[in-house]
């Protein structure tokens, strides 16, 4: 929005915004009807024949919301909510997961059938009606009104182990300060004056050692509690700050904080990338990403992780997306926004990806060349002590340059010769980089794990390090601006305890399974059936041509008509007989007799907790539309903001005054805007309902009407 607008300058010229970015999830600012203006340049309350269909509350005139004051950092606002640290690590998991480019190749197709249509939908629907992500729904369909809470209850759940997520970074951030860095190796423990490798760390890892004993101290199963990690606390509580400073005085502060948290990662990403390329063996691990296994494009839980991760990295359904563009004038070009943001995402992602692959292409050369030297020294001594004849060397194999193809060579020989038993004895393993490069770490071992044993080889390690953990500080801030508040972090934190106790880590591998995933896609199917099928794809799209100027391509009709919704049903009702009758529930739990990872089952209660995350993000959807649909809830419609009665008391003065001064009753202003009843599906006839208060008419708010403050 340019800087000499009409809202921007009343912006600057009132006392300072106090609101918060994600406050439309909950509370909704009054508005000033009075002073309100229609884009078309039409006077308070009047509305041009056959135009705006779907109601706008205010327009783009001087209604006191507060704005953006440019498009810039608007765009970083969306960009920072929707690429987050799922772009860093989900995506690239994925990707090494099913299949490298055969990954791609459906995520591609469901991010223009579903992702860039339903973004499109969310930032038209919030920028027409200009309010949060529960105002919007109660305003366009009452009975779903359950939609905006659902969201809301999606964005806590979220919220909550997104920023202990956070404050594992922070804690990262500040180790990283150090050289060597100290998960660089293993601590020594010592036995009287004899040194030993701490055994829990020989028989894992330096980096995974340090990751689940010296940082998370983590117990053996979820119903170890442990008691709470202080260090970790301390961190959260940090993260928790750092929040509610960015959020403090709404879209004033979070806005500027968005320069900085929307662009730093990206420079973090290229420097990474360049600095990748550069390392050995970085070329095999992008060659592997971009290596399609074909016959994976056949499986369809491929598709289903690819629609997942589509409908997770835009941020739909969180409501922040609805929010931010509930702040634009109602002319902008949205249609542009929707594929501009999306494509940055996409392009993110990518980056990302190519960073992380370049990153494990080095790490998997530098253990497969450790794979080497160690078996290189088994073979020698077997050598030497007769148990392996000199004579199965191949006479061109050197040991003091011994490659991975000449170790190879020597294992098939080895192995062709004995037995079976007496091979298994000699404890031999293949040494293969493709082996290494198929290695997936998923979510936070990534980061935490696979990355940080990459960096202890960077020369400057501690600075690489620094700059990573800084990097998703600023991603998972960016995308907790767009839904918390001040009283929300306050909150927040002492909820947040759960996942800081020693099996906390736990938790946050439930919540991020169960909290999140089936809700959103049924809040994101019920705000797709309300526009195209309720409100009417027709209306809409006459909607969006008014308010853009132009008519969006008829793809976006049948996007939103038919396709979208397929989709999603299709990955609702796979989600479920996957969740509840095919996949047991569990859960990966660190042995630490082990020193590694094993799949434990959920105990009863934990299952019940997990279905519980799930049942609390749905029930406002049915609760919400059988208490409207009996009465027993109002819809508002009839309720007028505050700053819309002060407007409409001072257009009653001012028609006392013209009276007083002998002014005919042409010449007064109308005390109210015009009211213009919502259409029914048929378009010409008024939709009536005798189940909201005492009018017989619905409770569908008319145009230029003032709609009630939830």
């Amino acid at each position: 929005m340019p800087k000499n607008s009409k809202v921007t300058q009343q912006e600057h010229s009132k006392e300072a915004v106090t609101e918060s970015v994600a406050s439309l999830l909950a509370l909704e600012q009054p508005m000033d009807y009075k002073n309100s203006q229609m884009s078309m340049g039409l006077s308070p309350g009047v509305t041009a024949p056959g135009k705006g269909l779907l109601p706008s509350p205010d327009g783009d005139g001087e209604d006191g919301r507060p704005a953006w004051n440019n498009k810039l950092e608007y765009i970083l606002a969306q960009v920072g909510f929707s690429v987050g640290l799922g772009n860093v690590w989900r995506f690239p998991y994925l990707c090494q997961k099913n299949g490298g480019g055969a990954y791609l190749v459906p995520y591609v197709i469901l991010l223009i059938l579903i992702g860039i249509p339903l973004f499109f939908l969310e930032l038209a629907v919030g920028q027409r009606i200009r309010r949060g992500s529960i105002g919007v729904w109660n305003y366009v369909y009452p009975q779903l009104g359950g939609i905006g809470v659902s969201s809301l209850m999606v964005c806590g759940f979220v919220g909550l182990y997104y920023n202990v997520i956070i404050g594992w970074s922070i804690f990262y951030f500040f180790q990283s300060f150090q050289y060597p860095l100290p998960w660089a190796e293993c601590p020594l423990r010592w036995n009287g004056s004899q040194a030993m490798v701490e055994p829990e760390c020989e028989k894992s890892s330096a980096t995974s050692y340090f990751w689940y004993r010296q940082t998370l101290n983590i117990t053996s199963s979820i119903d170890d509690s442990g008691g709470l990690n202080w260090r970790m606390t301390l961190s959260l509580l940090g993260a928790w700050i750092i929040v509610c400073l960015a959020v403090v005085k709404g879209i004033q502060s979070s806005g500027k904080v968005m320069y900085f948290s929307s662009l730093f990662p990206y420079v973090v990403l290229l420097c990474f990338l360049v600095r990748g390329l550069l390392l050995k063996g970085a070329v095999d691990g992008i060659v592997h990403m971009f290596t399609p296994e074909l016959h994976r494009m056949l499986d369809p839980l491929v598709w289903r992780e690819a629609a997942t991760q589509v409908f997770f990295a835009l941020g739909l359904g969180f409501g922040g997306v609805i929010a931010f563009s509930s702040y634009n004038k109602r002319d902008n070009n949205c249609h542009f926004d929707a594929a501009l943001v999306s494509i940055i995402n996409f392009v993110t992602s990518i980056l990302a990806t190519l960073v992380v692959f370049a990153v494990l292409g080095f790490k998997a050369n530098v253990m497969n060349e450790k794979c080497v030297v160690e078996n290189a020294e088994k073979i020698l001594g077997y050598l030497n002590t007769g148990v392996v004849s000199r004579e199965l060397i191949p006479p061109h194999i050197n040991f003091s340059h011994l490659s991975s193809e000449d170790y190879n060579e020597m294992y098939n020989v080895i192995l062709t010769v004995h037995d079976d038993d007496s091979f298994h004895e000699l404890g031999l393993k293949t040494c293969l980089l493709e082996d290494e490069l198929n290695k997936a770490v998923q979510g936070t071992g990534l980061a935490f794990i696979a990355f940080t044993e990459a960096m202890t080889h960077f020369p400057a390690s501690p600075f690489w390090s620094v700059m990573f953990f800084f990097m998703l500080i600023n991603l998972g801030l960016g995308s907790m601006i767009g839904t918390m508040t001040v009283v929300c972090c306050i909150i927040a934190f002492f909820l947040g305890l759960l996942f800081v106790q020693r099996s906390g880590n736990y938790f946050v591998a439930m919540f991020d399974e169960y909290s999140a995933g089936l809700p959103l896609t049924v809040v994101v199917l019920l705000e797709n059936i309300s526009v195209a099928w309720i409100y009417g794809t027709d209306r809409f799209m006459q909607d969006l041509e008014d308010m853009l100027g132009f008519r969006p391509h008829s793809y976006y009709f049948y996007t939103w008509k038919y396709v979208s919704p397929a989709i999603l049903i299709v990955l609702i009702v796979a989600t479920v007989i996957d969740m509840f009758f095919i996949r047991t529930p569990g859960y990966n739990a660190w042995s630490e007799a082990e020193g590694m990872e094993s799949l434990l089952f959920y105990p009863p209660w934990a299952l019940a907790m997990a279905y519980a995350l799930i049942a609390a993000a749905l029930l406002p959807l049915p609760i919400v539309f059988l208490a409207r649909r009996f009465n027993l809830l109002s819809d508002g419609s009839n309720k007028l903001s505050v700053s819309y009665r002060k407007g409409m008391m001072k257009d009653i003065s001012n028609l006392e005054e013209r009276f007083i001064l002998g002014k005919g009753p042409v010449e007064a202003p109308s005390p109210s805007p015009a009211h213009r009843p919502y259409l029914g599906p048929g378009g010409t006839q008024e939709m009536t309902n005798t189940n909201y208060g005492t009018s017989t008419k619905t409770g569908y708010q008319n145009i230029g009407s003032p709609e009630s403050q939830l």
